[in-house]
């Protein structure tokens, strides 16, 4: 299965936004996902083992647990896919990251103001 056909149903995305904050047991998973998507139990396990087959996740087992995690390894093929089209977005954040420094800076130039609400 492509990256992309992997990443193209939200409940995918979803799960990997909450891997992506830490390490998770599949039982937190299934509660958040069935809570949000109103899907079942069984449901959230197959979005799990396309995640797991397809290189996005890995599970390991912790006593009767099973604790899921990105894999980094899955995203790979997103990123290189990207790095075509990046050019399109490149300079425009460096333009913004200019800008933004510009402005800090010119703040921290200006004196101090007075606090008006204080008198």
């Amino acid at each position: 299965m492509h990256a992309f056909d992997v990443l193209g149903d939200p409940v995918r995305r979803r799960i990997l936004e909450l891997l992506a904050r830490g390490e998770r047991t599949a039982g937190g998973i299934g509660e958040v996902i069935q809570e949000e998507f109103g899907i079942s139990q069984p449901a959230v396990s197959q979005h799990l083992r396309v995640l797991r087959d397809n290189g996005f996740t890995t599970v390991r087992p912790d006593g009767a647990r099973r604790l899921y995690a990105v894999d980094p390894r899955g995203l790979r093929e997103v990123d290189e896919w990207l790095a075509g089209f990046r050019r399109f977005w490149a300079p425009k954040l460096d333009a913004l990251a200019t800008e933004l420094a510009r402005g800090r800076r010119a703040r921290r130039a200006q004196p101090p103001t007075e606090d008006r609400s204080t008198r």
